[in-house]
C-alpha cells in the first residue's frame, strides 16, 4: 500500500470534512471538470461519500462508497488534477501531483485547539459547510463584531460572515501556487477594518501553515492603528498595517499576491498596475465606484441608452471592469471575472482574480502574436475606441512601456 491509499484509506471515514481537488491540467475547459469537493453524508444509516463535480457553469452530485470515491480521487489525481486536499477532524493534509505523476504528501495533525466537537457527518443538512465554520469561534471574528465568544453569528452579520466565507473560496482555489520555501509576501490596497484581511491571513498560515508577510495599506489613520493592536494580540507577527495612498505606496518592489477590495475609482486602477509591475502571481481585486469612464463614455449607437443616469453609471462601470480585465489578460494574466456575493446584497459584487501565466516574461505577447507597442492588443484598445474613454490604468501601462 503506498502513502496516498494509506492517506486515502484514513480520510474517506465520518471524521472527514472535506476533500478538494483542483488545479486542472486541462486549465478552464468548458467541456471538462474543473473541480471536485468530497463531503461524507449519512444516507438510510449508511456512510457514503457525496462528490461534487464542476464543470463550467454546471455543478454535478453523486454519491460514493469510500472505496468508489478512492478510485476516483486516484484517478484524478493521476490523470487529470494537480491537487489534492484534505480536511478530517483529526488532521489536514494536501498531495500535489507533478507533470510525471510523481505524488507530493504532506500531513498536519490538528492541535487541541483545532479538534472539532462533532462527526461532520451529524453536521450534514444542519448547516451549509464554510471555511469558517459556525460554531467554532474564531478570535479575529469575535474582535470584529461577527462571532459571539461561543461562536455564534451575530444577529445582523450573517451576510458579513457569508462575505468572508466566500472570499476564502477564491482563495482556496489558488493557494497551492503561491511559494511553500520562503514567506509569502501579500500586499492588501486599501484594507479598512480588514475583516478580509485578517480572514486572509488566518486561513493561509493559521489552516494551510504558510509562512507570510502581508502588508495592509490604508488612508484612515484610526483605522490602521486599531487593525494593528488586533493583529499585535493575535500574535501575526508576519501582518503589518500602514497608513498612506495606494498611488504613492513604494514600499516593494515585488509581491506574490496583490487584494484590492472596494478602492475607490481609479485607486483600484493604481493597484492593478503596481501588481502588475511587481509581477505579483495572484490578483484579487472587488472595484467600487468607477466614475472615470461613467465622465468620458460617449458612443452613438448606445445613445438611447447612456441619456438616463442610473443606466450610464452601471453600463460604466462594467465597462471599466471588462477593460480591467482585457489589460491583465494582454499583460500575462488568466482573468476571470467572477461574482463575489448576491446581487441582493450589493450591485457591486465583481471579482477580478488574475493568475500569472507561467510563460508570462517581463512582456506579453497579444492574441495575435504580435506584440504592440502599449502593451494592448486589440481587445482593450477597441473597446476603448468604441467607447471614446482613457482609463489610468491604460495610461499608467502606457508610461510603462507596456
Amino acid at each position: 500500500m503506498n502513502e496516498l491509499d494509506r492517506l486515502l484509506q484514513e480520510s474517506l471515514t465520518e471524521q472527514l470534512y472535506q476533500m478538494t481537488v483542483s488545479g486542472c491540467r486541462q486549465g478552464k475547459d468548458e467541456d471538462c471538470i474543473f473541480k471536485r469537493k468530497v463531503r461524507p453524508v449519512l444516507l438510510g444509516g449508511r456512510l457514503l461519500f457525496q462528490v461534487t463535480s464542476y464543470k463550467g457553469q454546471q455543478v454535478f452530485h453523486e454519491n460514493l462508497t469510500a472505496a468508489g470515491a478512492q478510485k476516483l480521487l486516484e484517478e484524478d489525481l493521476a490523470e487529470r488534477f494537480k491537487q489534492l486536499q484534505i480536511e478530517t477532524r483529526a488532521f489536514a493534509a494536501t498531495v500535489l501531483s507533478s507533470k510525471k505523476g510523481k505524488l507530493t504528501v504532506s500531513k498536519r495533525a490538528h492541535s487541541g485547539a483545532d479538534s472539532r466537537p462533532e462527526s461532520p457527518v451529524l453536521l450534514h443538512n444542519r448547516q451549509k459547510r464554510y471555511i469558517l465554520e459556525e460554531g467554532r469561534p474564531v478570535p479575529f471574528l469575535v474582535d470584529l463584531g461577527v462571532q459571539t465568544t461561543d461562536g455564534k453569528i451575530v444577529a445582523g452579520r450573517y451576510d458579513k460572515f457569508r462575505q468572508i466565507n466566500r472570499f476564502l473560496e477564491f482563495i482556496e482555489d489558488i493557494w497551492h501556487i503561491l511559494p511553500k520555501d520562503r514567506p509569502v509576501h501579500i500586499v492588501d490596497f486599501g484594507c479598512g477594518k480588514s475583516y478580509l484581511t485578517f480572514a486572509m491571513y488566518y486561513y493561509l498560515h493559521e489552516l494551510k501553515g504558510l509562512s507570510l508577510r502581508v502588508t495592509g495599506l490604508d488612508l484612515k489613520k484610526d483605522v490602521i492603528a486599531r487593525c494593528s493592536r488586533l493583529a499585535e494580540k493575535y500574535g501575526y507577527e508576519g501582518l503589518h498595517f500602514l497608513q498612506g495612498d495606494i498611488a504613492d505606496y513604494s514600499g516593494t518592489e515585488r509581491a506574490d499576491m496583490v487584494v484590492t477590495l472596494h478602492a475607490c475609482d481609479t485607486a483600484t486602477d493604481y493597484a492593478l498596475y503596481k501588481a502588475m509591475k511587481w509581477q505579483a502571481s495572484v490578483i484579487l481585486s472587488v472595484p467600487c465606484c468607477q466614475h472615470e469612464v461613467n465622465r468620458q463614455i460617449a458612443c452613438k449607437p448606445m445613445e438611447g441608452a447612456l441619456r438616463y443616469g442610473l443606466i450610464r453609471e452601471r453600463l460604466s462601470a462594467l465597462f471599466t471592469d471588462a477593460l480591467r480585465a482585457d489589460l491583465l489578460e494582454e499583460n500575462g494574466y488568466d482573468t476571470q471575472v467572477l461574482e463575489f456575493i448576491d446581487m441582493e446584497h450589493t450591485p457591486k459584487n465583481i471579482l477580478l482574480r488574475a493568475v500569472r501565466r507561467r510563460e508570462a516574461g517581463s512582456g506579453q505577447r497579444s492574441g495575435s502574436g504580435q506584440r504592440s507597442g502599449t502593451g494592448q492588443d486589440a481587445g482593450s484598445r477597441e473597446l476603448a475606441g468604441m467607447l471614446q474613454v482613457h482609463t489610468t490604468l491604460q495610461r499608467l501601462l502606457e508610461e510603462d512601456g507596456h
